[in-house]
């Protein structure tokens, strides 16, 4: 126990995020955007603001919300589309300087990162180089970023956002409980809102309070999810960083019984594997940038055909996309063999991004699709059209490619 106790006291974590990531990026593009009330998102009365700049925050407009609603709250708000090409070169940067100057990191989404500098202190401290390659980020990238530093994820996470905006915050071992205390319980990591709406309802606003009730109460209260929200308000939490790497592709293929030529049945396999690869990605927090379809005929001739398309994860975009190119390769009308699709140019980001386009309707569809996914497993959702009419016309070999 006291090895154990030991080990977490040496630890030190430290998470590092870009303050409004997108924003500052438009800026960084456009210096006439500085301290204006912006929103990134779709446009027109269904667009959803997909982030918002700390000027836009002030009139309470906040990301996820109905992009009329923003324009109410803010009159003088500036719109702005998004541009993901540049928000996944600016992140690449990121992750090349971290990279290059510490031993372990985790890339967590586009624009946040844990970095752990354990051991680090022996021959320097880990908050002084810690600083430094915040200022290293800041001028080689001219972005804002914050960090803090403590001994967990969840300690140092907390920490980050209440240094922020472009600031920096150390918690030491023994502080974690102290410095959690008197913040809000939304504060914490992954409370969820029902959660949150419950504790309230309970008189529950600030971490303190779950702090002296007894874990086994909590869990009780709260079922599994309690004990680990428990130990996340006391500043427990034994995560390790995960060392990064990125997933270049996802990909999935198809070997038929018997060679085809049937069109309908291959544009419904096409679009069921579309959707199994699309809620993949969803699942993973990625969005794709580039789709591929391959057929490979009976006389096993393969051919292949890509297209770049803007980042997104959601299956109507995709579908049509896989379509497209299965009318532009599938012209020979010989028997085909298999079938395949392949997603790359991968990038860490949620749903969030996918705002730029889509609206609040098509946001909470997809919402309850993966919802629905997530617990019976992804294809539990289909639509109509992947839906084959005969079992005998299933392929016999399927496969699934991370690359």
């Amino acid at each position: 126990m006291t090895k154990k106790l030991s080990i977490l006291k040496n630890r030190s974590i430290v998470h590092f995020d870009l303050d409004s990531f997108f924003v500052s990026v438009e800026v960084l593009k456009n210096s006439t955007l500085k301290n204006k009330p912006i929103a990134l998102g779709g446009q027109g009365d269904r667009g959803v603001v997909s982030s918002c700049s700390y000027e836009a925050r002030i009139f309470g407009v906040r990301s996820g919300m109905p992009m009329k609603t923003a324009r109410q709250l803010c009159p003088e708000l500036l719109q702005i589309r998004g541009d993901m090409d540049q928000y996944s070169y600016y992140s690449t940067i990121i992750t090349d300087i971290i990279s290059e100057d510490v031993p372990q990191y985790e890339k967590t989404s586009i624009d946040e990162f844990y970095i752990d500098l354990t051991g680090m202190d022996r021959f320097f401290g880990t908050y002084t180089f810690s600083k430094e390659l915040r200022q290293k980020i800041i001028h080689e990238t001219g972005l804002p970023i914050s960090f803090g530093l403590s001994t967990n994820k969840t300690v140092a996470k907390i920490a980050t956002n209440e240094g922020k905006p472009n600031g920096e915050k150390k918690v030491d071992y023994g502080y974690e409980k102290r410095f959690l205390a008197p913040l809000s319980i939304t504060k914490i990591p992954y409370i969820g809102k029902k959660t949150g709406n419950l504790l309230k309802q309970m008189g529950v606003e600030y971490i303190k309070t779950i702090q002296e009730m007894p874990p086994e109460a909590f869990q009780q209260l709260l079922g599994k999810n309690g004990l680990g929200l428990w130990k996340r308000a006391n500043g427990i939490d034994n995560s390790p960083v995960h060392s990064y790497s990125e997933r270049k592709s996802i990909s999935t293929e198809k070997t038929f019984y018997q060679d085809t030529t049937d069109v309908y049945k291959l544009n419904s396999i096409l679009l069921g594997m579309t959707e199994k690869l699309a809620g993949k990605l969803r699942q993973e927090q990625k969005l794709t940038a580039c789709i591929a379809v391959k057929i490979r005929y009976s006389n096993f001739d393969t051919h292949t055909q890509q297209m770049r398309i803007s980042y997104t994860s959601c299956d109507h975009t995709l579908i049509k996309g896989v379509k497209d190119l299965f009318k532009k390769l599938y012209h020979r009308r010989m028997l085909i063999r298999l079938i395949g699709i392949k997603f790359s140019h991968l990038v860490h980001g949620n749903y969030q991004i996918n705002l730029f386009e889509d609206s609040i309707a098509m946001i909470n569809l997809y919402k309850a699709i993966d919802k629905v996914n997530n617990r019976f497993g992804i294809g539990a959702i289909k639509r109509a059209g992947s839906i084959n009419k005969s079992e005998k016309s299933l392929p016999i070999n399927k496969g699934e490619n991370n690359a």
